[in-house]
């Protein structure tokens, strides 16, 4: 990826808090279907993209239940 490269994901974020939630119900399905699977808070999209050497730059929110998420290689 060039240096100036963007990574865009595609995806549902899980919100802080315990209120009810779509992709909480997908997370469980996951659990049970795809050992390892799971639906990702922000956080943890942060600490997995700093994982594989991006940064987090930001979030943002669609009319429908997923969310681009955007990275830059760091």
């Amino acid at each position: 990826m060039p240096e100036h490269g963007k990574l865009l994901i595609v995806e549902q974020v899980i919100p802080p808090g315990n209120q009810p939630f779509f992709a909480k119900l997908i997370d469980l399905h996951m659990l049970v279907l795809c050992p390892g699977g799971c639906e990702r808070t922000e956080q943890e999209y942060r600490t997995l993209m700093e994982k594989a050497g991006f940064q987090l730059i930001r979030i943002v929110p669609t009319a429908s239940a997923v969310s681009v998420i955007q990275g830059v290689p760091v």
